[in-house]
């Protein structure tokens, strides 16, 4: 994508979480009524709100895990951009946004497993959790975000 129109794209903030072991977290959401997909935690920057502080948000809101847990180890230098798929254009975000815009961060759980809550926002995003190994990512996440996720991995990767 070439020179897209930042007003027409949500702003949005993700966080790679990986633990000691280098494996990383995603989570099945809740909405999702068709295939068996999974995510990283992600979700929209307010207005007047620093995309660092939307990423730890987003992470507490899906993950329970308060920012004192996690050790912020970088941040994508450039933001990532994706189109919704035809059908969901003028459905989700009350049809102002044709995508997102996704400033990323790379973090690490300084806590433990047992403090990661679902349940710790009301309602929940995730119904489970767990690690998986950093290159399946992709192929976990649904089609129409892939490209984000490669992106992401390609950045990380060699702070895993």
């Amino acid at each position: 994508m070439t020179n897209p129109d930042p007003k027409l794209y949500r702003p949005c903030a993700g966080i790679m979480l990986v633990n000691a072991s280098g494996s990383a977290f995603v989570g099945k959401r809740i909405d999702t009524k068709e295939g068996d997909w999974w995510q990283m935690p992600q979700g929209g920057i307010d207005k007047g709100e620093d995309s660092g502080d939307a990423a730890l948000r987003e992470l507490w809101e899906e993950t329970g895990l308060l920012a004192n847990k996690v050790r912020i180890e970088a941040q994508m230098a450039r933001e990532l951009y994706y189109d919704l798929p035809g059908e969901l254009k003028g459905k989700l975000w009350k049809g102002k946004y044709i995508g997102q815009r996704q400033t990323w961060f790379l973090a690490r759980l300084t806590g433990d497993d047992a403090d990661i809550d679902l349940a710790a926002h009301n309602p929940p995003e995730f119904s489970a959790w767990k690690w998986v190994d950093p290159e399946i990512l992709p192929a976990l996440i649904i089609p129409f975000k892939q490209t984000i996720y490669r992106a992401v991995l390609e950045e990380f990767r060699p702070l895993i």
